[in-house]
């Protein structure tokens, strides 16, 4: 499709390290897992955010070597299939690399906790390429809670919100020139964030809470007040928190096959990302029975540019973190049925161009220029 060819398309959140931890080699077509490469040329694709994510479980290592390990996998990934794809350090080497026909690969961490509560991380960290943080997982991290963590267990926290080291980690990924991304973060973490940050601000993967509600959705204000800083909201594809429904119809289905998800998960040695796909695997044909679809998605892309506008906008797949996809764009091949809904609900090839990428371009050309890091 010529509009989608002719876009920057940007997919601001995947978690595909994780299976190349697992050896799974994404240079080729692969048969599990929803990202490798010549998946995401079929898609469109022009850059993608790989994230860097330590499971909270995973003590073998301290945080901050198992992230300097992915970091190292990502980037020697690059260098060795340069001709495809390409480490990406700012706005301009995505379209550099976009004009030579190849993917750009973006380095984000998902949850601080390799960075610990040392400042000079940070400095590591962007030095390496990381150009956007999540201050939190659904586990917190000692200097800002997590959405999970302030809803559901809010007795076992010692505080909520930013601390003032936390506050000072924020200033200084501000001054670094790191995107702050508050996906994950508790409400309190995200207006401490909003009050202390002075740059555009990102929700890499979250959704809409009017639509779908959901403690790691966003409400219309945090909407409003992301548009305010000049940020953008990625929506994430996760089924969980595009529809209601499928959230309950779920447990149902869980219930009912009980005996058979057991069975996986106490023979499974792997990670629990590849459990929970595996799980998907198994019951594939109820899952295809409740799963929300491509229109359910595109709710939410709509919801976001009614309530803020068109400016603040983009997608955040959360590919090869969920377990299971809407209807319609299963993988990252799909994504051109995103533009299609688009363009059937009147936008324009403009603002195409702003949803699928540009949007993304302009908050991180933005903070890149904000930068002052002595």
């Amino acid at each position: 499709m010529k509009i989608h060819k002719e876009a920057i398309v940007i997919d601001l959140h995947n978690d595909t390290v994780q299976r190349m931890l697992n050896k799974e080699d994404i240079s080729v077509r692969t048969k599990t897992g929803h990202i490798d490469i010549p998946r995401l040329r079929e898609g469109g694709i022009d850059a993608a955010v790989f994230s860097v994510w330590i499971p909270p479980g995973n003590k073998s290592k301290p945080y901050f070597a198992q992230a300097k390990k992915q970091i190292d996998l990502l980037l020697n990934f690059a260098k060795k299939h340069s001709q495809q794809i390409v480490t990406a350090y700012n706005s301009e080497d995505i379209l550099r690399i976009s004009k030579a026909g190849k993917i750009a690969l973006m380095l984000s961490m998902e949850g601080a906790h390799p960075v610990g509560d040392d400042l000079k991380h940070l400095d590591y960290f962007y030095e390496r390429g990381v150009r956007s943080i999540m201050l939190t997982w659904n586990n917190s991290t000692n200097w800002a809670t997590s959405a999970s963590d302030e809803t559901q267990s809010p007795a076992k926290l010692k505080h909520k919100g930013l601390t003032g080291l936390g506050k000072k980690f924020v200033k200084r990924m501000d001054e670094l020139g790191i995107i702050i991304d508050v996906s994950h973060a508790g409400e309190t973490t995200f207006w401490d964030v909003i009050k202390t940050s002075t740059n555009p601000i990102i929700a890499s993967h979250s959704a809409v809470a009017s639509i779908c509600p959901n403690h790691r959705n966003l409400s219309d204000d945090q909407i409003k007040a992301i548009a305010a800083s000049g940020g953008i909201i990625g929506v994430n594809f996760a089924p969980w928190f595009l529809d209601s429904e499928f959230v309950e119809k779920e447990k149902v289905i869980k219930e009912q096959n009980k005996a058979r998800i057991d069975s996986v998960r106490s023979v499974w040695k792997g990670d629990a990302l590849s459990r929970e796909a595996a799980i998907a695997r198994l019951m594939q044909k109820e899952y295809d029975k409740i799963l929300p679809t491509l229109n359910d998605l595109v709710n939410h892309i709509e919801y976001v540019i009614k309530l803020a506008g068109v400016d603040y906008v983009g997608l955040g797949s959360d590919f090869d973190g969920i377990s299971v996809a809407p209807k319609g764009v299963d993988d990252v091949t799909l994504y051109p049925n995103i533009t299609k809904e688009l363009i059937k609900r009147g936008y324009s090839k403009k603002d195409l161009g702003k949803i699928l990428g540009g949007n993304f371009l302009r908050v991180l050309s933005e903070v890149e220029k904000r930068k002052t890091p002595n």
